[in-house]
């Protein structure tokens, strides 16, 4: 069996209070582009993973591995697999690669299992290994709030190229949210008739749709700035920051003028462009 577990970007993304648990309350949209791992299931009489691609860091949990024995022990199967995963989502640039991974090994193994657990069930699981597991468990775009498990799924179709930019900066998302100070009044805000209504009149887009990591973020590293900036300046009507970091986005109406774009980032950092329209295939 094989599954392509894609990435997402936040359409804006509010930190409205810190939890009594530690966690933090949030207000994002989540919106799937075209960057993906490949994951390989296979038959074992064990559970055994192996990667390769773009280097998962030492210090990262895998989270395919953890995924497939939670399932394990949730079911109480004594089945194997053999995970293999093919890396191209990169680690730490807020484009959720690792919770959708697994997230296609929850939905994967439920089948190649023959658990026919519920999504809900799946969902109760996900959220033990991440905030954003929940969410890459069903298609589509979706507004997120709580910690980012508590989510409302929308149509939301893109009439825009995406043009993703990872600078190569590794963030960890606990060490983002310690940098920040939540404001406001610790309540949603309307994120999603406000995309919707920006994106109709995308010269509003940029003061509506926000990332409230952006101010900090961007003082403890310049470059992301410079890159924000310089997506504008290529012909993006709106650039933003990607959950916590590190890749930055911009939306262009243009298709040619997104890949002039993309070319001149590529000579400096690892781009990704997602074409109009975008709605990742079923596997």
């Amino acid at each position: 069996m094989v599954l392509h577990a894609y990435a997402k970007i936040n359409l804006g993304l509010r930190i409205l209070r810190k939890r009594d648990d530690g966690f933090h309350d949030i207000e994002t949209i989540f919106h799937r582009v075209d960057i993906a791992d490949r994951l390989e299931l296979g038959p074992s009489p064990d559970v055994t993973f192996s990667a390769e691609g773009l280097p998962i860091p030492g210090d990262q949990p895998d989270l395919c591995l953890r995924a497939a024995r939670l399932l394990q022990k949730a079911s109480g199967t004594r089945s194997g697999v053999a995970l293999k995963l093919t890396k191209r989502i990169p680690v730490g640039a807020g484009l959720g690669g690792g919770s959708s991974d697994a997230a296609a090994t929850l939905t994967g193994l439920n089948r190649f299992w023959n658990l026919e657990f519920t999504h809900d069930h799946l969902s109760q699981i996900g959220a033990e290994l991440g905030s954003d597991v929940p969410y890459f468990l069903r298609p589509g775009s979706a507004l997120a709030t709580g910690r980012g498990e508590v989510l409302s799924y929308f149509p939301l179709d893109l009439p825009f190229s995406v043009l993703v930019v990872w600078p190569g900066i590794h963030i960890a998302t606990a060490w983002a949210y310690a940098q920040c100070t939540p404001g406001g009044t610790g309540r949603a805000t309307g994120l999603k008739s406000a995309l919707l209504a920006a994106i109709r009149d995308p010269d509003r887009m940029q003061e509506a749709v926000v990332n409230e990591f952006e101010p900090s973020l961007f003082a403890k590293y310049p470059e992301l700035a410079r890159v924000r900036h310089e997506l504008k300046a290529t012909g993006a009507f709106y650039s933003g920051m990607s959950g916590s970091g590190s890749s930055l986005f911009g939306l262009y109406t243009d298709a040619q003028t997104a890949s002039g774009a993309a070319q001149l980032f590529a000579s400096r950092y690892k781009v990704y462009l997602t074409p109009p329209h975008f709605s990742p295939p079923a596997d």
